[in-house]
């Protein structure tokens, strides 16, 4: 599984930090902040990489909430929240919750879109 996420974003980085610390080996942290390869893979554009985490799975890319879920799922010590976020109630009002949170981050970093 590979984990795309922004590591020029301090809130970003320190949240990834700490489940970097489980050294997990299924787990690939790929930081998305200025990776051409990052973008092929997932076949996003800086904008929608930088937008939300992204979570490559068996070919698949998920992203936002769901990409969360994922990371949750497999680190041990945070599977209690992929317990509670992933009940389908608390998972509506989560995702929208990341959502907003994220625009606002989006918009915190988005100066780190290269302008081609």
């Amino acid at each position: 599984m590979k984990v795309y996420f922004n590591n020029s974003c301090k809130i970003c980085k320190a949240e990834i930090d700490l489940y970097k610390k489980e050294k997990i080996d299924e787990i690939n942290w790929v930081d998305i902040t200025n990776n051409d390869q990052a973008k092929i893979e997932t076949k996003k554009d800086s904008k929608e990489l930088l937008r939300r985490l992204h979570v490559e799975k068996n070919g698949q890319i998920f992203s936002g909430a769901k990409a969360f879920l994922l990371v949750w799922k497999n680190i041990p010590k945070y599977k209690f929240l992929y317990s509670i976020f992933s009940l389908p109630i608390i998972f509506q009002i989560f995702s929208i919750g990341y959502e907003i949170i994220a625009f606002f981050l989006y918009l915190k970093n988005k100066k780190q879109i290269k302008t081609n």
